[in-house]
């Protein structure tokens, strides 16, 4: 009965000293890493009609010339080759079939239907506005009108919109005599709009026409 009790009280002594060489464990708080017992947790998701859109990721092409085109595309026509408004105006730049014929192209189907056929039509016009408004570009860029600086981009994309003459005409008025499309767009705002691109590629030619493959 001793050799057991004696046996029973040693074993708890020797429990109770290795015991006594460990502390209790905490578990660990990492900064940043936990929640307090008064935070409440919140899940933000997003709706049905969110997650069904759809964004477009247009290439960044800052102010160079294929940047101009592009947003000049944009403006007139979302950049739809076959599209045609409402007024009669038709493809990526929005021609109207008058300004077609001045740059050779009287079959305006195919015109809709060629791509490629547009972009030459667009960079004859710009060299055909450029010569018209040479002495424009020389004598007002630069120049603050109606509260927009004068560029060579914004006159010529100026012209497209309304013509040479118009653009002319504005600018002699210092903006007073100022045309707008069916629209209500107005001169000034594609000036602004369009202002400090680079144009410099574009050669002004009198007599530009869309060479047909």
């Amino acid at each position: 009965m001793i050799k057991k009790w004696t046996y029973f009280l040693g074993l708890v002594l020797l429990i109770t000293l290795i015991s006594s060489g460990f502390k209790a464990f905490e578990p660990e708080k990492l900064e940043g890493f936990h929640v307090a017992n008064d935070e409440v947790i919140n899940y933000l998701v997003p709706t049905k009609e969110e997650t069904e859109k759809v964004y477009y990721n247009f290439p960044y092409t800052g102010k160079s010339y294929v940047g101009f085109k592009q947003a000049i595309a944009i403006k007139e026509s979302l950049g739809l080759y076959r599209l045609v408004n409402p007024f009669g105006y038709m493809g990526k730049y929005q021609f109207g079939k008058s300004t077609l014929r001045t740059l050779g192209v009287y079959n305006t189907s195919e015109f809709l239907k060629n791509p490629a056929l547009q972009e030459k039509a667009f960079k004859a016009l710009l060299a055909k506005n450029k010569w018209e408004l040479r002495k424009e570009i020389n004598r007002y860029e630069g120049r603050v009108i109606n509260g927009v600086k004068i560029t060579e981009s914004g006159l010529l994309a100026a012209a497209h919109l309304g013509g040479a003459g118009s653009v002319k005409s504005y600018l002699r008025s210092n903006g007073q005599n100022g045309f707008t499309d069916g629209f209500g767009t107005s001169l000034r705002s594609y000036i602004k709009k369009f202002g400090g691109y680079d144009t410099s590629n574009i050669v002004a030619n009198a007599n530009a026409k869309v060479k047909l493959d």
